[in-house]
């Protein structure tokens, strides 16, 4: 399977002869039966094992990093090798086939990815200072566009359009006592 872009989950019933393999940006994930999730955005690809085994490679071949249960893989094109974590969250990258949506204090910029899956057009940062704010909370994946229209009711942003039709995040910048 190649994945363009998008999110799926696989179930995988173990087959030693013939691997199944899911090619995502430059790197795969080869698998001989298993429970997992790939998730790729632009240049970005995340592996999130949930039973099994995987073996994933940052740049198409054979080899690669296995991954055990509750582990993530993370790479983007051109990386030399997939950065590796203990994911405790699974649950949390898993909570898409739920229709849900959770952003666990992450940053606006670490958040944008996953936000802009749900939108026909992506949502964009200001600047780096707007990026740098935090964000929480569980959404539903059917009404992002809404959760989007309402952060300014809940973060220190306004929201402005680019030319073209995208929504933009803009920071308040604080007023300073001159006093």
């Amino acid at each position: 399977v190649t994945l363009t872009r998008g999110e799926a989950f696989f179930k995988v019933t173990h087959d030693t002869a013939h691997p199944f393999i899911v090619r995502a940006g430059n790197g795969q994930t080869r698998v001989t039966g298993t429970q997992f999730n790939v998730w790729k955005y632009n240049d970005e690809v995340k592996v999130t094992l949930v039973e099994g085994s995987v073996l994933v490679s940052s740049h198409g071949d054979d080899g690669g990093y296995r991954l055990g249960p509750g582990m993530q893989a993370s790479y983007h094109a051109g990386d030399f090798e997939p950065t590796l974590a203990q994911n405790d969250d699974a649950d949390n990258s898993l909570a898409w086939r739920s229709g849900k949506l959770v952003l666990d204090n992450l940053s606006l910029a670490q958040a944008l990815p996953v936000i802009n899956r749900y939108l026909e057009r992506p949502l964009l940062l200001a600047d780096d200072s707007t990026g740098a704010i935090r964000v929480s909370g569980v959404y539903n994946t059917r009404e992002v566009k809404r959760m989007v229209d309402n952060l300014p009711k809940v973060l220190p942003v306004y929201l402005t359009r680019s030319k073209d039709g995208s929504t933009v995040l803009n920071r308040i910048t604080p007023l300073t006592n001159k006093g």
